[in-house]
């Protein structure tokens, strides 16, 4: 695999470190079943590209594109919560609206941005090409992100959160808003998904309205494949594996595409995200089995 094709996997595998982040805690802190993933992406993506097609500043565009997403997720939460729809379903229904959403904002399907500015060309130098840039500046970015998710988890409002995942009726009897506070984390966890739509638009020269497809499959593979490499119950740990999961799947998937000696072509990344998934879930057990036989 070229050098190009491994800047590469890393730049898209940092973009999905985001989505992992976000799938983490709507999956596996508030125990939310939640597939607005799909629409939020392509919404960020969405919002970002035509606010920085009509001329708006790309960290302005990426910043509305992060406010559309946070609604998203609290738009779900709110459906379960208020209206008291099941959570899977209350997810499906704005997933669905979304796409009608997305193609509203765009006006079409899709809006390149080739030739307009991005985050990445305003904040690249002179001298460095852009396929090195663009991964050290998202690097940068989930950096910032994680830090900023395990501070604000470890605060009391955090734990509270976690807490209406793990045991909701315990944290009420504690005197937890749990409903404020999972409408807040799914806007959350939605807000990092559509900063991956944003920048994964930027990065890659547009935003289309069926980059969304896939994405809460993509999400759950690098969780579960980061909780498989680096199983921990610490916190910063937890992150840092569902980042390393996102890297490792896109790298894997980059390894599978472009060796010959396989002959999978790029219609074939379906079968490949189902084999990894599967081997990823799969591994634990197996381990845990040894584990048991050698004792």
């Amino acid at each position: 695999m070229s050098l190009f094709s491994l800047m590469g996997a890393l730049e898209i595998g940092l973009v999905f470190g985001l989505v992992a982040l976000g799938v983490m805690i709507s999956f596996r802190l508030l125990r939310f079943p939640d597939l607005t993933v799909d629409g939020s992406f392509p919404l960020g993506a969405a919002v970002a590209a035509t606010l920085v097609s009509a001329g708006c500043n790309p960290f302005l565009a990426t910043a509305a594109a992060i406010v559309a997403g946070a609604l998203a997720g609290l738009l779900t939460a709110w459906l379960h919560v208020r209206l008291r729809i099941m959570d899977l379903l209350a997810s499906i229904l704005v997933m669905i609206g979304l796409y009608s959403v997305n193609l509203r904002i765009m006006g079409r399907p899709n809006v390149p941005l080739i030739t307009e500015p991005t985050v990445f060309t305003l904040l690249q130098p002179a001298n460095v090409s852009d396929y090195l840039m663009r991964p050290l500046l998202l690097l940068i970015v989930v950096a910032v992100c994680k830090g900023l998710l395990d501070w604000f988890l470890g605060t009391r409002t955090g734990l509270a959160l976690r807490a209406s995942g793990a045991n909701p009726r315990m944290a009420r009897a504690q005197g937890v808003n749990t409903g404020r506070l999972v409408m807040g984390g799914m806007a959350l966890s939605n807000a990092l998904v559509a900063l991956a739509g944003a920048l994964f638009a930027q990065a890659q020269g547009g935003a289309d309205i069926s980059m969304g497809l896939g994405t809460i499959v993509i999400g759950l593979a690098a969780v579960i494949v980061g909780e498989s490499i680096l199983p921990s119950r610490r916190l910063a740990l937890a992150t840092l594996a569902v980042i390393l999961g996102a890297v490792i799947y896109r790298f894997f998937i980059a390894l599978a595409l472009n060796s010959d000696f396989i002959g999978l072509q790029a219609q074939d990344l379906n079968l490949v995200t189902a084999v990894l998934v599967t081997v990823a879930l799969v591994l634990p057990r197996l381990r845990r089995r040894r584990g048991g036989k050698g004792g």
